[in-house]
């Protein structure tokens, strides 16, 4: 500490007026926020590996001079191993999330424009700032390659997989991380990879005032390397406490591959899916592994606290059952049926479109649904399902189909947010409304419900080929319980069975037709 005080006084010519250690997360550095007489504020770092250090240093000037949004460096110690930098404040895009997080993924336009804006921004990181990099000053090493990959893999294996206790035979596994590896590995990229892109280390920049203006800036790219563009998204996306929704998750990648077309040509589609998905199982595997140290070897709660929905994920690739690795797979499947990762179904399947998926939900590459997307479940049946919200002083919607027959369900039984001033001129599809209906919970038992009926009654009508169904949600004004109602069940059909949905919110005049898939 007193080494970081003295290289303060050389920077700055005076004593700190204050001098505050910051709270740390999954780092060996330890930070304070030094406070000058004037009131402006550094943020001196103590590392405990020069490399380390070394690479931050030359990474955040390269990337300033770049003119990438990092943190400004002021000043390194002779042997190193401290520095002072650029305070940023002290809220990161994690933190921002945190209502869409606690909402159960269910983020708001305010929280998705960050992640818009975040994610638009990392080819920018990526593409713009490997430019003239000298990849040697890299730590722990200048690129990507097999022997980092199976690293990580054989980090998995001893840090997670051994202690959960389960058996493997360790030639066969090896042999299919080896292939793993190579195909991993088998493109060349001169882009860099930042390898901990997630919300942790992406700070919104606030003024001594607390005001900020949303802009992203990076930190924690020490580990840095010269590597694949996929390997970032796959992290960032599929951050095992995010929640985010498989159609939040689509419109990202979407973002995401617009934005990589200014840098670069990019690959087809199709091709751009199939690498993702290589990179996101092997990111989840990844994770495992540090989780596994950091949690179960150095005792940290919050990694411990991540195993779990990164065990959820793994859950979810593994139903691809798209991976050429047929041994590995089996061992990954026999781990996420153990019993001391199974997660309560609430916390796990609830998405942010409001609906629940079930295990069986599987996910494939589908080249007609935009970049780099998962879709669910490939039934093609002809079955059309028409959903409709309604006030009840206007009268139950008519089936124009002339088949006649289908579901009304009373919404007036729940709690009413329409009650309510801040409520008034909203509907069901806003924000608001949406989370006073989840905080409240007793639209959440309603549906539940719902789903159960409408499930069965559409996987019959599959089964059978009938071509039409219908559903209608009515409450008193057709405006909120109604509209959420009918808007969650028509994307839970249209997202479980694949089929076409064409929801109608008849009393604001809205209609949208689901594709079937």
């Amino acid at each position: 500490m007193e080494r970081l005080i003295e290289l303060y006084r050389h920077y700055k010519g005076e004593e700190p007026a204050a001098t505050e250690q910051m709270a740390g997360a999954g780092s060996n550095r330890s930070y304070f926020r030094i406070t000058a007489k004037d009131g402006s504020t550094l943020v001196g770092v103590i590392g405990t590996s020069r490399e380390e250090n070394h690479a931050f240093v030359y990474l955040s000037r390269h990337f300033e001079h770049r003119r990438l949004p990092v943190p400004r460096v002021f000043a390194v110690s002779d042997d190193e191993m401290c520095y002072l930098q650029e305070d940023l404040g002290s809220l990161s895009l994690f933190d921002a999330l945190r209502g869409g997080r606690e909402a159960g993924g269910r983020y708001n336009q305010r929280e998705k424009k960050l992640l818009v804006e975040t994610i638009r921004q990392l080819p920018n990181i990526q593409v713009r700032g490997a430019r003239e990099l000298e990849w040697d000053n890299c730590y722990p090493q200048p690129e990507f390659d097999a022997d980092s990959v199976l690293f990580d893999l054989n980090y998995f294996k001893y840090c997670f997989l051994k202690p959960a206790g389960i058996d493997f035979h360790e030639l066969k596994l090896e042999a299919n991380f080896r292939l793993f590896a190579k195909d991993l590995t088998e493109e060349n990229y001169e882009t860099f990879l930042y390898r901990d892109f997630q919300a942790r280390n992406v700070m919104l920049k606030t003024d001594a005032d607390g005001s900020s203006d949303g802009s992203p800036y990076f930190i924690d790219f020490q580990g840095g390397r010269r590597g694949p563009f996929y390997y970032d998204l796959a992290s960032f996306l599929w951050q095992a406490s995010a929640r985010y929704s498989h159609k939040l998750r689509r419109e990202l990648v979407y973002e995401y591959y617009n934005s990589l077309r200014n840098y670069i040509e990019v690959p087809s589609v199709r091709h751009f899916v199939g690498r993702l998905s290589l990179f996101v199982l092997f990111r989840t595997m990844q994770v495992l592994g540090a989780y596994g140290f950091r949690g179960y070897f150095e005792r940290k709660q919050h990694f411990i606290d991540s195993i779990p929905p990164a065990i959820h994920n793994l859950r979810e690739l593994l139903e691809l059952d798209a991976f050429p690795y047929p041994y590995m797979m089996s061992v990954l499947r026999r781990l996420t049926e153990l019993p001391r990762f199974a997660m309560q179904e609430e916390i796990v399947n609830e998405r942010a479109d409001g609906y629940k998926t079930s295990e069986s939900d599987v996910y494939k590459a589908h080249p007609n649904d935009g970049p780099a997307t998962f879709s669910k479940y490939d039934g093609q049946g002809p079955l059309v399902v028409r959903v409709f919200s309604f006030s009840y002083h206007k009268g139950i919607p008519e089936d124009e189909s002339g088949n006649g027959g289908g579901y009304v369900f009373d919404c007036r039984s729940t709690h009413n947010p329409g009650r309510y001033e801040p409520y008034k001129k909203l509907t069901g599809l806003d924000e608001p409304v949406i989370r006073f209906l989840e905080d409240d919970g007793e639209i959440l038992t309603f549906l539940s419900h719902v789903y159960e009926l409408a499930d069965a009654h559409v996987e019959r009508y599959v089964e059978r080929g009938f071509t039409s169904l219908m559903f209608s949600f009515g409450c008193t004004g057709g405006q909120h319980r109604s509209v959420y109602s009918a808007q969650h069940l028509a994307e839970h059909i249209n997202k479980k069975y694949g089929v076409e949905v064409r929801v109608c919110h008849r009393e604001q005049n809205i209609a949208e037709t689901l594709p079937a898939r």
